[in-house]
């Protein structure tokens, strides 16, 4: 039973018995609302916005798509329903192409299929051929059971086409029903989840991808799968196939009202705190753009100013030289006054476990229960790639919610988290680690 439909059962039940559960029930209502209800369909929330996504449809116009190789959007074939960019069956539009083009991106989409629909999304897309297929690689939209496919099948939902197929534990919704695609390009890492699973994984700057693309109907097509920017694609395939919620984030832009946190050339801004009055230069050090730290004596850096609300990014790695595991950690809303360690929200380092929270000092919170012993709540996944390359954590402190995800995938959430201005630290513990890129976005 979803927690709506038992919000409204166990309200007929308090209403029954009286104003006392009427109270019960307005509490049960908030607690629903708070963490149940969904944004508004093509619609950005302010985290979003401060994150740097972007709204590619706004659900009533069909502003910044126009035909393949056509100055405008199609008169005939596809369609502005319902709040969903949808092509219509046999309506011989042809594909749609964003009129801007990106390289290195992050691209969210829900899409809805008919029986037996078949279409695709492709990016990196060049009008030079006579189809945005033969420049732009292809996720796959699909219904495989009414195609009889497997899901596993090279050209099934959710396969990169004809490149890499997706794995047993991919979901797919029934027909009728939106799925959900986030596709991320950045680096030549590409990676693709539907649903909330990573189904597809590879690098598209290696000799193995161009041999894919040799073994593959692409390998006749000048371009294809190698260009560092191009339009993002939607495919008529003579079906009717409907999208919303479409949103992209250019990796190529700063996040809006962007901070630099660290210059790239000194600690400025920052503070150290160490035992026993260790200096800040015998742990922590600049080096090519890069924040080194020693890792002994055990201490932190924290900012000199508070910040409450914000999306942070940040990179980190442990020594890529001796490539040794360690701990470390980013702290949240820290709370003077300085010690080791402050009260705050950690948001975990240590190598194999980033992505977990701890509670440092009772700072107010709450996490899963199923995940959480004692100060520790871990993390849903392993994310992190071998020790000595660069992570990426892209920390969401949204008012009472923080989110942590790790390399582009959400590990963590907590909510009813204290709002409340803190510094932001780095921590000291034990192991060389190295820090750069870090920015931080206000969340209006």
């Amino acid at each position: 039973m979803s927690s709506t439909c038992e919000f409204i059962r166990r309200g007929r039940n308090m209403i029954a018995a009286g104003a006392g559960a009427l109270a019960a029930l307005c509490a049960c209502a908030a607690t629903t609302l708070a963490q149940d209800v969904a944004p508004p369909a093509n619609a950005l929330t302010a985290a979003e916005r401060a994150a740097g996504w972007r709204l590619l449809f706004d659900g009533a116009t069909p502003q910044g798509w126009r035909g393949y190789k056509k100055p405008g959007f199609p008169e005939k074939g596809w369609a502005v329903e319902d709040g969903a960019l949808t092509v219509q069956a046999g309506g011989g539009g042809g594909d749609l192409i964003t009129t801007e083009e990106f390289g290195d991106f992050e691209l969210s989409i829900e899409w809805r299929v008919t029986d037996k629909a078949n279409s695709g999304i492709m990016f990196r897309v060049a009008e030079k051929h006579d189809a945005t297929w033969q420049t732009g690689p292809e996720i796959q939209i699909f219904d495989d059971a009414g195609h009889g496919a497997k899901p596993t099948d090279m050209h099934s939902a959710g396969a990169l086409y004809d490149l890499q197929a997706p794995p047993e534990n991919k979901t797919l919704r029934p027909v009728g029903e939106f799925n959900h695609s986030r596709i991320l390009l950045r680096e030549g890492l590409l990676q693709h989840f539907l649903n909330g699973v990573k189904i597809i994984e590879c690098r598209t700057d290696t000799p193995q991808w161009r041999e894919r693309i040799a073994a593959s109907k692409f390998k006749s097509y000048e371009g294809f799968g190698v260009l560092p920017r191009g339009h993002i694609a939607l495919q008529d395939h003579g079906n009717t196939v409907s999208f919303r919620n479409i949103k992209i984030r250019d990796f190529a832009a700063p996040m809006p009202g962007q901070t630099a946190l660290f210059n790239g050339k000194d600690l400025s801004g920052w503070k150290a705190v160490l035992p026993d009055g260790g200096k800040l230069e015998d742990v922590w050090s600049v080096q090519d753009g890069v924040i080194v730290c020693k890792g002994n004596p055990v201490g932190y850096i924290r900012t000199e100013k508070d910040y409450t609300n914000f999306v942070l990014k940040l990179e980190w790695r442990f020594s890529p030289v001796t490539k040794q595991a360690g701990n470390s950690g980013v702290l949240l809303r820290m709370q003077a006054p300085d010690k080791v360690w402050p009260k705050s929200v950690e948001a975990q380092l240590q190598s194999s476990n980033a992505g977990d929270f701890w509670n440092i000092d009772e700072f107010p919170m709450t996490t899963v229960a199923e995940r959480l012993n004692g100060r520790n709540t871990r993390k849903t996944h392993f994310a992190e790639r071998p020790i000595g390359e660069w992570n990426e954590y892209e920390i969401i402190v949204d008012h009472g919610r923080v989110t942590l995800n790790v390399n582009g995938e959400t590990l963590n959430e907590a909510w009813d988290v204290q709002e409340i201005p803190g510094k932001i630290g780095l921590q000291s513990e034990g192991a060389e680690i190295h820090f750069r890129n870090i920015r931080l976005a206000p969340i209006d």
